[in-house]
């Protein structure tokens, strides 16, 4: 069963030493994962799954112990996932759940075991309904830390210059996830979510997948496109 979920934003930029000198810009991003994060560890659930978007089309599993990296971004921080310690022969994280994994570290978590699942951007929302499902099927009180940022297009200084039909996907998108609304953020249209860039659509829809009947109430914390790119923060218990 599905106890509760955090979604959060996945731009390596939440990793201070990453942004640098622009570190001050994203303080209320990260207060506001932080505080998603209190709403998890709450819920004291019996497991946690790190899910973000991921290549191809399909999952990727990640088991506690896989390694990642921000050197990539030009900052010497390595991070492990829900270990102290990184798990023998375990593959390297995506840069989504690299950053899943900093949050984690930076939260102090303790409350249960943590594993990975990369959801490919490309995957159609009926196999995220799938996915979703699985997540949350069995006893066991399932949370879940869900990474992807909204739209890429909401400024002519984006990363995907600006798309007019950026910011009212991004307001679909933020109502949906702070209203908990599964069948709103199941009926995403994921061709106009890849034109508009935004990653998040896939794993919020395994999200909605795990949550459907689960009766779990949302909040929304933050809701803002810092560089042009739609960041959503929002607590669902």
């Amino acid at each position: 069963m599905l106890a509760a979920a955090a979604v959060c934003p996945c731009p390596p930029l939440l990793q201070p030493q990453v942004a640098a000198g622009a570190a001050a810009e994203l303080a209320a991003l990260r207060e506001s994962c932080a505080a998603a994060l209190d709403t998890l560890a709450e819920a004291r659930p019996d497991r946690l799954v790190v899910l973000g978007p991921g290549a191809g089309e399909d999952r990727t599993p990640y088991p506690p112990g896989a390694p990642g990296s921000f050197r990539g971004f030009g900052a010497a921080v390595d991070v492990v996932l829900g270990s102290p310690a990184p798990a023998p022969g375990a593959a390297p994280l995506p840069a989504s759940l690299a950053v899943g994994a900093w949050l984690l570290a930076d939260h102090g978590w303790a409350a249960c075991p943590v594993e990975g699942l990369a959801v490919g951007t490309g995957c159609p929302p009926g196999r995220c309904a799938e996915l979703g499902a699985e997540l949350a099927a069995g006893p066991a009180r399932t949370a879940l830390l869900v990474l992807g940022d909204g739209s890429a297009c909401r400024t002519v200084k984006a990363p995907g210059y600006l798309d007019e039909r950026a910011a009212p996907f991004d307001a679909l998108a933020a109502e949906a996830l702070g209203a908990a609304d599964t069948a709103a953020l199941a009926g995403l249209d994921p061709v106009l979510a890849e034109e508009v860039g935004a990653a998040g659509r896939a794993p919020w829809q395994v999200l909605a997948g795990a949550a459907a009947g689960a009766g779990l109430a949302g909040k929304l914390l933050y809701d803002e496109a810092p560089y042009g790119v739609g960041y959503f923060v929002a607590a669902w218990s």
